[in-house]
């Protein structure tokens, strides 16, 4: 007997649906990844709270920095901070772990270890084990040196002994060795390879082949990850990953940065030149830059990390014309609060913010923890650690 009209139309509906739940699903299926980040891309397991992080010099590293800083006074974590008048952990020597405020020294019973770690050093790291917990996730940060050894002229050209006597990088570069000089001390290191002695190596090292290989082996082994500040956003978005942090722990305003009009572009030939005379720093980063990028693909992939990224620059837009005035950087004459004036050094000028006026208590604390200044927030946070020493000073009117 033949079917009913109106039977016939109720299994077309239904095929027809099956269908659709069927495409459904495989797309579903082949694009998870997309829909993670929507979901709020929580990550399994707790954060991780021990983080050892290498400041290396002019690399977007006062941005991270504040990230941390955040980080552990929100957590009400502990910071490794330089001891007594220091705002450093005795860079440019190899650091030690009595440059700690509070380590307690090598007798038994007395000695502390530290959630955080990530004010300037030198790395040493059988005095950094000393201060971090075996569980510490390390972590550090390069700039293409070229833009790194320009950033560094302009900032430390008053007291880097290799560039007092030249007016332009572009003149030191083309005859180094004119200015440069070993014996001026290791102060010198801001104008040669300074982020390979960032990490403890030997900045006048040859560049020979076995001697790379092995310090950049040395490298991996210990560091868990390694950024790259031409891919800051990238960056911050595979470090999260990785810490299981959330999304508005690793947002954050740069900091640290100079206006464009003190920024000097090099000519190609002494970009060239740069890199050969530092061709230590040049082999790290090279080397570096295509591990993060393999680590991104493997940990992320494409379609996630794009996502991600978005997601970070939509909040962090959202923070900025919440907190900022104007909702940009400022330079350092326009700055109305002392207390947020940026240090500045050199023929740098140092950009800081204004807060919006109108902010509840609540805001003000949040918007003025990212836009604190390095030096500002350092000292804040050893008040807060150790009330009963003597306040650090900030070197410079407020």
């Amino acid at each position: 007997m033949p079917a009913a009209p109106g039977g016939t139309h109720r299994c077309l509906q239904a095929l027809l649906l099956a269908l659709i739940l069927l495409l459904l699903a495989s797309i579903l299926y082949m694009n998870t990844g997309l829909f993670t980040p929507l979901l709020g891309g929580r990550a399994e397991g707790p954060p991780i709270i021990n983080v050892m992080f290498l400041k290396t010099h002019k690399t977007a590293s006062s941005t991270v920095l504040n990230i941390l800083f955040r980080f552990a006074e929100t957590h009400n974590l502990s910071v490794a901070l330089p001891a007594g008048k220091s705002f450093h952990l005795g860079y440019p020597w190899l650091f030690l772990a009595r440059y700690v405020e509070g380590w307690g020294g090598s007798k038994p019973g007395l000695q502390r270890r530290f959630n955080i770690m990530c004010n300037h050093l030198r790395f040493n790291l059988p005095e950094v084990q000393k201060i971090m917990p075996n569980d510490t996730f390390y972590f550090s940060i390069l700039r293409n040196p070229v833009f790194q050894l320009e950033s560094s002229f302009i900032y430390y050209r008053g007291y880097v002994p290799a560039f007092r006597n030249v007016q332009t990088l572009d003149a030191f570069l083309a005859s180094p060795r004119t200015y440069y000089n070993q014996k001026g001390g290791l102060h010198n290191a801001h104008a040669r390879n300074n982020m390979w002695f960032d990490l403890g190596f030997d900045n006048n090292a040859p560049a020979e082949e076995g001697y790379v290989r092995a310090r950049l082996a040395d490298v991996e082994k210990r560091f868990q990850l390694v950024l790259i500040a031409e891919h800051f956003d990238e960056s911050m978005v595979l470090l999260r990953h990785l810490l299981r942090w959330q999304l508005d722990d690793v947002v954050a305003f740069r900091l640290n940065s100079r206006s464009q009009r003190s920024v000097t572009r090099l000519t190609p030939e002494a970009q060239e030149r740069a890199k050969r005379w530092c061709a230590l720093d040049w082999r790290l980063y090279q080397h570096f830059n295509r591990t993060f990028w393999a680590r991104v693909q493997a940990e992320l992939g494409p379609q996630r990390l794009r996502s991600e990224v978005a997601r970070l620059r939509a909040r962090r837009q959202e923070l900025m014309t919440q907190c900022l005035q104007d909702g940009v950087a400022k330079n350092k004459t326009q700055i109305t609060d002392p207390r947020l004036h940026p240090y500045q050094s050199g023929d740098a000028n140092i950009l800081g913010y204004n807060l919006r006026p109108d902010l509840d208590n609540q805001t003000q604390q949040v918007c003025r923890r990212m836009v604190m200044p390095e030096l500002q927030y350092m000292a804040h946070l050893y008040a807060l650690h150790f009330p009963n020493k003597p306040r650090k000073k900030i070197p410079f009117p407020q």
